[in-house]
């Protein structure tokens, strides 16, 4: 039985900093660095920088790839259709004035939740040690596959 006050046994290396995993989600979703919370996450709209500025991490092997789209659409997609079709239940107007009203507020709140949403998914890659973040290469293992000749 351990008390709190008992070190954790750590076995290989280095004892690992701490990588809060809330913490490191909101730096994310304010566009700053996850590791350090000063240091800018994007040179551009969507493109990452290759290292933070104030404290040196590398962000050139993050692989957000697919997921913050999919966030968007799915977030976005029920707040969409639930105010259209509230709306639709309020107020008896033609189709063209809904599509007029919520194409441009989609559109919008897409273009400005993407960013954020990017950063969220590198702050949470960043915490959890992957595709790079933890010091291991994230390239293929070499093993022999039996059975097969090379």
């Amino acid at each position: 039985m351990s008390t709190p006050t008992d070190p954790a046994a750590r076995y290989g290396g280095t004892p690992e900093v701490e990588r809060p995993l809330g913490r490191s989600i909101m730096r994310g979703l304010m566009n700053r660095c996850p590791a350090c919370g000063n240091g800018k996450l994007f040179r551009a709209f969507l493109k990452p920088v290759d290292h933070c500025a104030a404290c040196g991490e590398a962000m050139h092997h993050q692989r957000a790839d697919d997921l913050p789209p999919y966030i968007v659409i799915l977030v976005l997609g029920h707040v969409v259709v639930g105010g259209y079709m509230l709306t639709d239940m309020t107020f008896v107007l033609p189709v063209w004035v809904h599509l007029a009203i919520w194409a441009p507020i989609t559109v919008i709140t897409a273009l400005a939740s993407i960013q954020p949403i990017k950063g969220g998914v590198i702050g949470l890659q960043w915490a959890l040690r992957m595709h790079g973040f933890g010091g291991e290469s994230d390239g293929p293992d070499d093993y022999d596959i039996p059975g097969r000749s090379n």
